[in-house]
């Protein structure tokens, strides 16, 4: 029962800040504009500053694990593969394929990441390194994808304006500055830790609200028999292949957590977004990411239950 409360108390907490959200939208507390700049806040401001202030407050040398990021990167592009190689195989919608194979792999790392993490050991912990090996590859493979099985097909623009954001996303570059900070060993004041402390605390509930009130229930499962297998990729099959191989190579605590959120949190809202810009009509993306919300309240917690039980945790 020990295990089974730590999972409830990682895992329902988060949801029902998103569960907030929601209600707060659909009783019209906040509408469409507030949520776009809460969103927006957070991505520039409060996410970044969190990054920046646990990793610029830690000791970088000891923290950083190459072979961790090397893990991340290289299932990250397996996972990417497979799926697109598989479903280019058997996936017969071929208009919807870029869509199947975007949301089976691109998962709410940040976000989501950040709030699990947060929620079970009080700091973003190896949330940083996860991203550093993941989100780059994330929104590379998004735009090739989607690009080469869209109707405009491949876009050396696209591309370009891709990489771009990738250099100057403020979390990447929030992670960046505060190993810079932390490799450096530069103090701050008292006054500029209270200060960073207090934004940084606003970014995982901000950031939590604003994804329940963006969330669309009325595009869900508009296609069931592609999103229940794009679902059960996302959910179930990448931890279950990966997460004993994490285990093998020595990964445990908050590590593994991080792992766990990187393979079986849910698809990123970011999917629909990419999609929808890039020529594709969206309503896969948008019921997988439903679908994937709604159920990953199960699976993450059933998860972290098992390993909690098996003492990796």
């Amino acid at each position: 029962m020990e295990q089974l409360f730590f999972s409830l108390n990682a895992t329902i907490p988060v949801f029902l800040l998103m569960v907030i959200g929601y209600v707060l939208k659909q009783t019209r507390i906040v509408d469409e504009p507030f949520v776009k700049t809460l969103n927006s806040f957070n991505f520039k401001i409060t996410l970044p500053l969190l990054l920046f202030r646990d990793i610029a407050e830690s000791d970088f040398y000891s923290v950083w694990d190459t072979k961790y990021v090397l893990y991340c990167f290289f299932v990250t592009l397996f996972c990417i593969t497979i799926t697109w190689v598989g479903a280019a195989l058997f996936y017969k919608s071929k208009e919807h394929l870029g869509e199947f194979v975007q949301a089976s792999f691109r998962s709410s790392a940040a976000v989501l990441g950040i709030a699990f993490i947060q929620n079970i050991y009080g700091t973003s912990g190896m949330a940083p390194l996860m991203i550093i090996g993941t989100v780059p590859l994330y929104n590379v493979a998004a735009v090739v994808i989607l690009s080469f099985t869209g109707k405009k097909g491949f876009s050396k623009s696209t591309l370009k304006s891709t990489l771009k954001g990738i250099v100057t996303n403020p979390i990447i570059i929030g992670i960046l500055l505060g190993m810079v900070v932390s490799a450096c060993r530069i103090p701050f004041p008292f006054i500029v830790q209270k200060t960073l402390g207090s934004m940084s605390s606003l970014a995982t509930p901000l950031a939590l609200l604003g994804l329940g009130a963006g969330f669309e229930g009325r595009k869900a499962l508009k296609q069931l028999k592609p999103t229940t297998v794009a679902s059960l990729i996302k959910l179930v099959i990448w931890p279950v292949l990966f997460l004993p191989l994490a285990v093998a190579l020595g990964f445990t605590g908050e590590k593994l957590v991080a792992i766990l959120i990187m393979l079986g949190s849910p698809t990123t809202v970011s999917c629909y977004i990419m999609a929808r810009n890039m020529g594709h009509e969206g309503t896969l993306t948008s019921s997988v990411v439903v679908a994937t919300t709604f159920f990953s309240s199960v699976t993450i917690t059933l998860f972290l239950f098992l390993l909690r039980s098996m003492s990796y945790i």
